[in-house]
């Protein structure tokens, strides 16, 4: 260990460290959705829908985004007025309607989502092979981690990433 920390504290120091380079990164590619013209808790919603396993419920959207129902609802009728989003009844559940992303929708993930792509590749761009092999040894212990933190969630934060069913 470096000058005498322990291993938890050196954790404690990482963590730290990727926390706040993570907003400053999320900050920085949030640039690329104004050049896109929608803000991000629209691109948030549109995210979930598209490439979270389609169509879900206002409920289901409101718990995934982390907001009340009457604020998911809002958002909902403004993103439906632009056209991004469609509601549909449920096939499954008469009471319920399912939230659906629009092809119009759906491009502007597609071009929002390229756009953060191109500025993390470009703050990538001055890295040196050796440097960009450490980013993606990073990423290649990171994402297992991530991964298994999303599959041992709670039954409530597993239900808040369950997509509704479609008919399929």
């Amino acid at each position: 260990m470096k000058d005498g920390t322990t291993h938890g504290e050196r954790r404690a120091e990482v963590a730290d460290r990727l926390h706040s380079l993570a907003i400053h990164l999320l900050r920085r590619v949030a640039v690329a959705d104004q050049a896109a013209g929608v803000t991000g808790p629209r691109l948030s919603v549109l995210s979930v829908l598209v490439l979270g396993g389609g169509p879900r419920t206002l409920g289901s959207l409101a718990m995934a985004e982390r907001v009340r129902p009457p604020t998911m609802t809002r958002l909902i009728q403004a993103m439906e007025a632009e056209g991004l989003v469609t509601r549909a009844p449920s096939p499954d559940d008469a009471r319920a309607t399912l939230i659906r992303a629009t092809a119009a929708g759906q491009r502007i993930l597609r071009t929002a989502r390229a756009a953060r792509l191109a500025t993390l590749r470009a703050l990538m761009a001055d890295l040196t092979p050796g440097q960009l092999e450490q980013v993606e040894r990073a990423v290649g212990v990171l994402e297992p981690a991530v991964r298994k933190a999303w599959n041992d969630a709670t039954p409530r934060e597993a239900a808040m990433r369950r997509p509704a069913r479609a008919g399929r």
